[in-house]
């Protein structure tokens, strides 16, 4: 809507723009106004974001340096090392050196992180997860810089800063943190309907994995594969953990998060100091233009997935974490990512979050890192040889030779110089289209994948969502809940309904007009956690709650049967110092009980001795223990003397509830490979 513009005077009397309603007009720092403010200057309503789009440039410059050194977003990470192996030679795809020789192990770093929080937040806060893994490869660096989610808040860069002020601690009182249940996130949230997609994943289980290395992985974007011919194909990038995925349920990451807020950090250095190697296989969906040109939705949208069903994954290797850090700051905190790090083989599409993205990254690496030498950094340096002409710079580090610095040069015949045949080329894509600010109507349909992904999921899965939707929503005000419960309505009455049930606000929702409305579509079981679940415990951790006389066969047979699985077996006692078993053995202690809650386990057994149950029974600490396994639907043993802890607690007889004595621990293993009881939830109540 066009607005009349007055000018007026300012409190320290200078003028600014007014528009006719009352609002100071929007204008970039130099005092232009903005026209626009929702969309990139494209060529074209699908064509690239042209690099003179003076606003979206200081728009996000001033974004990415808002912060120092800490990074705006993804400040708390935790970094691990390890090797990429392709499967096989795949250059009929791309030509990109490390996908095509299946005996090379490429170096990889990978940093895992949260978006909202600060550096000194909780690890188990319902959040976005960034992946990000730098491949140090024979012909350069590549960064694959993607988030545990497939799909984004937005469709265009010039919102990222708008998004992330949103979600940040309100400025005039400097909280929430790492959390997003709050007015300023909602309010911008439902009054972007290209957010719904994104959110109905936040507020399912996703958001709050159970472990690092239990996350599936992201390109997000459309990216090209060419190979030597110069063909090119699309490309969706997906990293599967090799243990599956795996969430918490809400009540369960609220207790970690006290018991223990480094609790994803602990388990990955664990895993690997250990010799549990975290593997992912990196999988890529492959399509041409013609078949992107059948689907109903746009692939240079972000907020879309294409289903699996559509385009089945095909597998291209895999990656093993194998090496913990050895200095946090020098590796973790200054690794610098940028999705502008590719390599011959690999490059962009016109997404326009991509194309903000390839900007950003590298601009705001100038800031928190001292300048344009951060490449220099151990981490972030090339493993393969490096050469180009650039001298000086803030906290320059290699040493240069000879008087020329420049290119064409006759002074220094030994200089570095480009190779057409070996180095990289983009794509010959044709470009053309008028200089506009405008969005695609192809991205205009927000409602549609949002409501395929809440049919895919099981009834906990839909039942934890409705109950993040109204934790988060209930924080906020009431305009805001009934502009969200409109859009809910929008992605599936049923959503909607449950929603406004939990808030107390039926027929209260506001009533939003879609720009497409949402279609009917069929379930894809790849968006369940729950459906592809793998039935095993391996990289499980079981804890296991012992007396004064425990018996030693008991541990015994449950240390070998969960070494035989993959898992491991945790012993908690009274005290730290540990206790005698039975046959006057000592049997040390992992964890004292006043440390170590049943949350941070994934199945317990209570394997107290009879004479000596009571004075366990007597702790409040025990019968929480037992009393929160229960009610995070976890798989519980015990013994004849546990019996009267779990009575105590008032845990009942049934499935999922497994006597261990004799030949019960086969029992108690198989159901523990089910990963927790869903059929008690509805019982405990248990929230998220």
């Amino acid at each position: 809507m066009k607005n009349d513009i007055d000018t007026t005077s300012g409190e320290g009397g200078e003028t600014h723009q007014t528009a006719t309603d009352g609002r100071a007009s929007l204008t970039t720092n130099q005092g232009t106004t903005i026209a626009d403010n929702q969309n990139s200057e494209r060529a074209g309503a699908r064509g690239p974001t042209l690099l003179e789009d003076f606003i979206l440039r200081e728009k996000i410059t001033h974004f990415d340096h808002e912060r120092i050194p800490e990074r705006v977003v993804h400040a708390r990470g935790y970094g691990a090392k390890g090797y990429f192996q392709s499967y096989e030679d795949h250059s009929s795809l791309t030509k990109a050196a490390f996908l095509r020789d299946p005996k090379e192990k490429t170096p990889v770093f990978v940093r895992f992180s949260t978006v909202a929080g600060s550096k000194g937040s909780v690890d188990t806060a319902r959040d976005v997860r960034g992946f990000a893994v730098k491949f140090y490869t024979s012909e350069g660096n590549y960064d694959l810089v993607g988030n545990n989610i497939p799909v984004f808040f937005i469709q265009d860069a010039i919102k990222f800063p708008d998004l992330i002020h949103s979600v940040k601690p309100e400025p005039d009182r400097g909280f929430p943190q790492a959390q997003s249940a709050h007015d300023t996130f909602w309010d911008f949230a439902s009054l972007m309907p290209e957010s719904m997609n994104m959110l109905t994943w936040v507020m399912s289980d996703r958001a709050i994995p159970r472990s690092l290395r239990m996350m599936e992985g992201f390109g997000i974007h459309t990216f090209r594969f060419v190979n030597d011919a110069g063909e090119s194909k699309f490309v969706k990038l997906h990293w599967r953990p090799k243990l599956g995925t795996f969430g918490l349920v809400w009540n369960e990451a609220l207790k970690i998060s006290g018991a223990d807020p480094d609790f994803h950090r602990r388990d990955m250095w664990d895993a690997i100091e250990s010799g549990d190697f975290p593997e992912w296989e990196l999988s890529v969906q492959v399509f041409d233009q013609k078949t992107a040109d059948g689907f109903d939705f746009d692939i240079l949208d972000p907020t879309k997935i294409i289903p699996e069903e559509l385009v089945p994954l095909t597998p291209l290797g895999k990656m093993v974490l194998d090496e913990n850090v050895q200095d946090f700051f020098a590796e973790t905190e200054q690794v610098a990512f940028c999705p502008s790090h590719v390599v011959p083989g690999i490059d962009f599409s016109d997404d326009p979050l991509l194309q903000g993205r390839l900007f950003s990254y590298l601009d705001t690496q100038l800031s928190r890192l001292g300048g344009p030498n951060f490449h220099e950094i151990e981490v972030n340096r090339p493993k393969c040889p490096w050469h180009n002409l650039q001298r000086g710079g803030h906290m320059r580090g290699r040493v240069g030779s000879g008087r020329a610095h420049y290119e064409p040069n006759s002074l220094a015949e030994d200089a570095p110089r480009e190779d057409p045949k070996r180095g990289f080329m983009s794509y010959a894509q044709e470009v053309a289209g008028p200089k506009q600010r405008v969005r695609s109507e192809t991205f205009a349909d927000h409602y549609t994948q949002a409501r395929q992904f809440w049919i895919s999921q099981t009834e906990p899965e839909q039942r934890h969502i409705v109950n993040g939707f109204s934790f988060e929503l209930g924080k906020c005000q009431e305009k805001i809940r009934k502009r969200m419960l409109g859009h809910l309505d929008l992605i599936h009455p049923d959503l909607g309904e449950a929603v406004a049930k939990a808030l107390g606000m039926e027929g209260q929702a506001d009533a939003i007009e879609p720009a497409i409305a949402p279609r009917d579509t069929d379930p894809s079981p790849p968006l369940s956690m729950i459906k592809t679940a793998p039935k095993s415990i391996e990289g499980r951790k079981i804890g296991v709650l012992v007396s004064e006389g425990v018996d030693d066969s008991i541990l015994a047979s449950l240390r070998s049967k969960a070494k035989d699985e993959g898992a491991k077996v945790e012993i908690v006692a009274p005290k730290i110092g540990g206790v005698t078993s039975a046959a006057g053995k000592a049997v040390a202690a992992d964890h004292a009980l006043s440390g170590a809650p049943s949350v941070v386990f994934d199945a317990v057994v209570v394997a107290l001795a009879e004479a000596t149950a009571g004075d366990v029974v007597k702790e409040a600490a025990a019968v929480g223990w037992v009393h929160d396994a229960y009610w995070h639907l976890k798989v519980i043993g015990y013994t004849a003397g546990g019996k009267t802890l779990l009575d105590k607690a008032g845990v009942p007889d049934e499935e999922g509830v497994v006597a261990v004595d004799g030949k019960g621990l086969e029992q108690f293993i198989e159901d523990a490979k089910e990963h927790r009881i869903w059929a008690r939830e509805p019982k405990v109540m248990s929230p998220g």
